[in-house]
């Protein structure tokens, strides 16, 4: 089978991904985008580029109708789903194929069987795979899950049986909880899959997770390429992997490749799949489920051996045998990716939304960005808020976490609020340097929740001597008489300029003076110096007091900094000096990002204590359930289900008064 030209069923940085390689071999990419994505860079990167609809996914990268279409008017030969939206839907893929086109996946019959959690683990248990207890029986009434979970034992794990990525999954500790965990994790499947089917599973504590790369071809031959760590999660979804697993051992790989090779026999596999086990404390393994896809994670694997995944992909879709053996496959050092996510740690991880003002992704000595973004791109609502992912690579695990440590703190990106220091600081954390993270790690080494950063004294000056200095050059830029070396120049004595810098919820009062190339800025009372030579752009060098430093800033129009000081970033804005804000209402309850009204969970003259739900958001294809800020009564319901919001939209009104 001949292929010539692919086309690629995704968008963001799996698209650009599949079209670097596509492109490689010398084949012809053919992209797919949304008007939310009409200036994404992998529209850009192919070598054609069919518009499909409108924003929403299910108007675009879902409808397999328009996808299809454009395949024939590309006269593509192949389609390549990527993951996530249509890669593991096998009426797509059997669509694909009825069309001519040839799917580059497995068969749908396999996507089938392992695409439903209830039929997959009816199948491993058939096939002698270890699996965790549950329940996965045909009735879906809450009486029959309350039995299931009170013979199985809390805590429970509730799973959508059609999809995955943490979407549909609820862990619930104890039986009163049973009901509202099955409410919601059914709300979401359904709105996330089309399928509201559930599964309960043993929740296990503090496992690792654990997954196997296999690969299969057409003439009966199947491998493994050893495993995955992705035991740092968050919500379910993963945010640090690593290969090898810091704990494998060769007797361990051996027995848990050889279940993942069994599983994957089971369904007369063919390409790329993933199998996912829970390992235990004392060893153990139990069957997880298995992606019929290209994983997120795949670059670590890549690294450690070499091997480029797409390309093999492509390969046994052609019809190609695989081109090794088990005995061929080596694994060397050590690799370790980190998601760079549009969201807010210290906000429980809430996606965030905007416009990337800038994006410079690191450069250096053993790590790979794969990326989907640019600088002026919106982040919109509408799709995942994975933007990245930075790998490293060294000869030991050791070498890998130092240097993606470094990695990210020489990734610049301003705009939305992303998590890049939290990925730093989960990096150091001394639970992770030994090897020793599990599903638990983020819980136990953040049981308060994260943190938000507060910038320092010299961070402030820094940033009030960039606002203060761009001021002075946007002012010369106007004056056409005056020379460059005039600036910062008086003939009488220079006054201190003050003002308030404001960043998040802290304040601070600052006064700074130009003295020739140097400002002398004090910050509550702290003297620091800082001295700038541009106040603009990526790679910029300052001193601040005795500290060389490297930062970033976008100065945006209305007067407000984004400053990036390694993985650190700031938002600042300028209030006039001894101005206090006007407060806000504490009962006032906005939506915390775009995103569209799933339920209203209250009634007007309802009263409610802080933390009691108020409604359900969905957003970037999860629902976030929505709390009271304070105890009071509801007195005004300002939207309803199916209403779309944007960031900062009043929602709900919580009285303090009226409960008193």
């Amino acid at each position: 089978m001949s292929i010539t030209s692919i086309l690629i069923a995704n968008r963001g940085e799996i698209a650009c991904r599949i079209i670097a390689t596509v492109q490689r071999l010398g084949l012809r990419a053919i992209a797919v985008y949304s008007d939310a994505d009409h200036d994404a860079p992998h529209v850009a990167r192919a070598d054609d580029a069919f518009l499909i609809g409108s924003g929403p996914a299910a108007e675009s990268y879902l409808d397999s109708n328009r996808i299809l279409a454009a395949a024939r008017a590309a006269g593509a030969d192949a389609v390549h789903p990527g993951y996530g939206f249509l890669s593991e839907n096998a009426d797509f893929a059997e669509a694909v194929q009825g069309a001519g086109l040839t799917f580059i996946g497995p068969d749908a019959s396999a996507i089938r069987s392992m695409g439903n959690k209830a039929e997959a683990k009816r199948a491993m248990i058939a096939a002698g795979v270890p699996c965790v207890p549950g329940y996965e029986g045909g009735n879906q009434g809450d009486g029959a899950f309350a039995a299931a979970a009170a013979d199985i034992g809390y805590p429970v794990m509730i799973k959508a049986a059609a999809g995955g990525g943490g979407r549909g999954m609820r862990l619930v500790t104890q039986e009163g909880d049973l009901d509202a965990g099955l409410s919601l994790a059914r709300s979401e499947a359904l709105n996330a899959f089309g399928s509201d089917e559930l599964i309960l599973e043993k929740a296990i504590a503090r496992p690792r997770h654990v997954e196997i790369q296999v690969f299969a071809d057409a003439h009966g031959s199947c491998i493994h390429l050893g495993e995955r760590d992705c035991s740092v999660q968050r919500r379910h979804q993963k945010v640090i992997e690593e290969a090898p697993c810091p704990v494998m051992t060769p007797e361990l790989r051996e027995r848990m490749g050889a279940a993942a090779v069994a599983a994957a026999n089971a369904v007369d596999y063919r390409g790329a799949g993933t199998v996912e086990f829970l390992l235990d404390e004392a060893g153990a393994f139990y069957f997880l489920e298995m992606n019929t896809r290209l994983q997120v994670e795949h670059p670590v694997t890549e690294m450690i051996t070499g091997l480029d995944l797409v390309a093999m992909q492509i390969a046994v879709a052609c019809g190609e045998p695989l081109s090794r053996a088990q005995e061929d496959v080596t694994l060397t050092g050590h690799a370790i990716e980190a998601r760079l996510y549009a969201e807010d740690p210290a906000n429980g991880y809430l996606p965030a939304t905007g416009r990337i003002e800038l994006w410079e992704p690191p450069r250096g000595e053993g790590v790979r960005t794969d990326a989907g973004i640019a600088g002026g791109q919106e982040i919109s609502a509408f799709y995942d808020p994975m933007l990245a992912k930075v790998i490293a690579w060294g000869e030991t695990r050791e070498l890998a976490r130092v240097r993606l440590i470094k990695a990210l703190a020489e990734t610049v990106l301003i705009g939305p609020e992303t998590n890049i220091a939290f990925l730093a600081n989960a990096l150091a954390q001394d639970a992770f340097a030994a090897g020793e993270a599990t599903t638990a790690f983020l819980e136990e080494t953040y049981p308060d929740g994260v943190g938000r950063i507060v910038p320092d004294a010299g961070e402030v000056a820094l940033a009030a001597a960039v606002l203060l200095k761009s001021r002075q050059e946007r002012a010369f830029r106007s004056a056409g008489y005056l020379s460059g070396n005039q600036l910062g120049w008086s003939s009488s004595a220079v006054l201190p300029v003050p003002l308030d810098l404001v960043s998040g919820d802290k304040a601070w009062q600052v006064s700074a003076l130009c003295r020739g190339t140097v400002w002398d800025v004090g910050v509550d009372g702290e003297s620091v110096s800082v001295e700038i030579a541009c106040t603009e752009g990526t790679g910029n060098r300052a001193r601040v007091g005795d500290r060389r430093l490297i930062f970033s800033a976008s100065i945006r129009d209305d007067g407000s900094l984004g400053l990036a000081v390694g993985e650190r970033c700031y938002d600042f804005r300028c209030r006039a000096a001894g101005v206090a804000e006007e407060a806000g209402s504490s009962g006032r309850v906005v939506a915390p990002m775009p995103g569209s009204v799933i339920d209203i969970v209250v009634s007007e003259g309802q009263k409610v204590a802080k933390g009691d739900p108020l409604a359900v958001l969905e957003a970037m294809k999860m629902q976030h359930q929505i709390t009271a800020p304070v105890d009071g009564v509801v007195v005004h319901i300002a939207v309803a289900a199916g209403t779309q919001l944007g960031s900062g939209d009043l929602m709900i009104e919580v009285d303090e008064r009226a409960a008193e």
